[in-house]
């Protein structure tokens, strides 16, 4: 899975090679609603929005407002939202993790990708139209057509990041159209009492065993780089939710997959502000922050929604307030005058927390040992009961979440669970639900990405498996994901080297204590498809060369699948570190099934990781593949 900030230990850096086999077209395909037959035919699973369009259109009327944009986040650019923050699902009755919609007095349109085309045909009724692209030109070139010259173009500011704004309001003003910033969100209004609770559950510590510093620590370092910034910035604020909670070492359970809850901060050399809902904290938890005093160390802890108010205020004075553009909203960043703002991509607090320390990555290593045992306990019983036709992709995924629950310091998933047979594992982000899956066979290719969520740290996992005989060219395609995951988690590169999502240079520069994930793929479209994924640690490279340079020690820990391994196409070197890398799950997993008496699984990991041995290489048809799409995309020429 694709993932960059997640869990107790965001900052992840994703390293991937996709190769796609021939894709249809999509984008050709008949929209599954007849909304010009009389009556129009819809899918019985789509949902009627005639009473949320009139009701908010109504609101736009009363702001005088042409067109108004609901787009798909929350006020901390959040990469999954709560309930109570998903406007566009209820205002469109598209659910899926990605589009834009947008309502005019006339007309409401849906913007998202191939992913969910067909997800969205089946939800939308016929007050909505398809279109099948992204990003702010599409949008801005339809509302250009539909609204006219001098029109208003409502927009909540705090849904809204600094670029995704500022590329708006410019094109809109290039075509003499506004683009009007409205804090009381219109879909809210209308949402009323139907709208999901905020969240009330309990805001807590997280214990000292699973923190790689106090808080105070943590405070004491972040004011320590506000002193030496040659532009001197007075206060810190932050908008992302996990970098409150890194701060702090506080956990909640506001956004699914993710341990955070709503909130801000405001760090200043001499006042830490903290915005939530301060009903959230027990009283230990407030004595924790210091809340009763008033001095450096001492957290202030005040109402969410005063933030806006609380930083223009602060900004009145002589100050200047430093920020990461990448998850400031426009509803705050607009009320901090410019001079008064040095502006990074990423707060201090964000690049600080992806690189971890010593017992951080101790923590990490632990919670990967454990998380193996939950994936090969869900192996080992998918071996037993494919056979059987037992089996399908969302009760799997069940599965292998009860697995994972089952283990020490679980909270939850780290994301929705992939899990995909046969032409599904295609589709990169497929997830089955209860009503739409397919049943696992022993004929087919089944791919499962899945992580969980521990206190110690955050695991990300993908493995393929064929159960039965798998095709010459199944073979081919895994082993040459495979030598692509291989020879990135092998690289040697020069310290600095730019980080997420790849090595370019626009990007964050990798550090030792970094961790990444790896996850080569290759998909062909309508019949399988092939990922292995595992995350590493970006630790220092022994050369013989001058200069520090880096590579990868990967910390997942379950076996590939030997089924669909061609080792004649192995180098001498990749099957050295493969085999190497079985010895490592040997010497650290085996042991903890030991420990808990799974003799079953033990069994199962021992064959899985004997050491293979070298064969004669056939020609081979995909050789070029997923090395030069790993190459690729390093930037690097082949």
């Amino acid at each position: 899975m694709a993932w960059a900030r997640w869990g107790g230990h965001p900052w992840l850096v994703l390293l991937c090679a996709y190769a796609w086999g021939h894709p249809k077209s999509l984008d050709q395909r008949e929209d599954v609603r007849n909304c010009s037959s009389s009556p129009p035919y819809l899918p019985v699973t789509a949902v009627n929005t005639t009473a949320q369009l009139t009701a908010l259109r109504q609101q736009m009327y009363t702001q005088n407002l042409s067109a108004y944009i609901v787009p798909d986040t929350d006020a901390h650019m959040s990469e999954y939202i709560g309930e109570y923050d998903q406007r566009r699902a209820w205002i469109t009755g598209f659910t899926g993790s990605a589009g834009v919609a947008v309502v005019t007095m006339e007309k409401a349109s849906l913007w998202t990708d191939s992913r969910y085309w067909t997800q969205a045909e089946r939800q939308m009724d016929c007050n909505w139209e398809l279109h099948k692209e992204v990003g702010t030109t599409p949008i801005v070139t339809w509302l250009l057509t539909e609204i006219p010259v001098g029109a208003r173009v409502g927009v909540d500011p705090f849904l809204f990041s600094i670029n995704s704004w500022e590329s708006y309001d410019k094109a809109l003003q290039d075509s003499d159209r506004e683009l009007v910033s409205i804090t009381v969100n219109l879909v809210d209004l209308v949402w009323g009492s139907e709208r999901p609770p905020v969240p009330s559950e309990p805001i807590y510590a997280l214990q000292e065993a699973f923190t790689g510093s106090t808080w105070q620590e943590k405070v004491a370092g972040i004011r320590s780089q506000m002193q030496k910034h040659h532009k001197a910035p007075t206060a810190v604020l932050l908008s992302a939710l996990d970098e409150t909670a890194w701060l702090f070492n506080l956990r909640g359970s506001d956004i699914p997959y993710n341990p955070f809850f709503y909130s801000y901060t405001l760090l200043t050399d001499s006042s830490i502000r903290l915005f939530a809902n301060k009903s959230r904290f027990s009283s230990e938890t407030l004595q924790y922050l210091n809340s009763s005093c008033t001095g450096p160390l001492c957290v202030q802890v005040e109402d969410y929604g005063q933030v806006r108010d609380s930083v223009q205020a602060y900004t009145s004075g002589d100050v200047k307030v430093w920020i990461g553009t990448s998850y400031t909203s426009y509803g705050l960043y607009e009320v901090i005058p410019k001079e008064k703002l040095l502006e990074d991509t990423y707060s201090p607090v964000m690049v600080t927390k992806a690189v971890k320390n010593s017992k951080e990555q101790t923590l990490l290593r632990a919670s990967h040992v454990r998380d193996a045992v939950a994936v090969i306990r869900y192996l080992v019983w998918l071996e037993k009961n494919v056979p059987q036709g037992t089996v399908d992709e969302f009760s799997g995924a069940k599965q292998l979440e009860k697995f994972r629950g089952e283990e020490e310091f679980f909270s939850g998933s780290s994301f929705e669970t992939i899990s995909a047979s046969g032409l599904n594992a295609a589709l990169a982000h497929y997830s089955p639900t209860k009503e739409l899956h397919r049943k696992l066979s022993s004929d087919e290719i089944y791919l499962v990405d899945s992580g969980g969520q521990y206190w110690d740290g955050t695991t990300d996992v993908t493995r393929t498996v064929h159960w039965g005989t798998p095709s010459a060219f199944q073979k081919e395609a895994y082993t040459r994901v495979l030598i692509g995951n291989i020879d990135l988690s092998r690289l040697v590169f020069p310290a600095a080297t730019s980080g997420p999502v790849g090595f370019q240079s626009s990007n964050i520069a990798m550090a030792k204590g970094m961790f990444t994930s790896i996850e080569p793929g290759y998909y062909l479209d309508g019949e399988f498809g092939i990922r292995l994924e595992d995350v590493a640690l970006v630790v220092e490279a022994k050369t013989k060369y001058p200069g520090t340079y880096l590579t990868f020690e990967v910390v997942s820990l379950v076996p590939y699948d030997r089924n669909l391994i061609d080792v004649s196409l192995l180098s001498p070197e990749q099957l050295q570190y493969l085999n190497r890398y079985y010895q490592i799950i040997r010497e650290k997993v085996g042991p903890e099934l030991q420990r808990r008496q799974l003799q079953e699984e033990f069994s199962w990991l021992q064959w899985h990781t004997e050491p293979l041995t070298a064969r004669a290489a056939p020609t081979a048809s995909l050789a070029p593949l997923v090395t030069v799409s790993a190459l690729a995309i390093l930037g690097w020429s082949v």
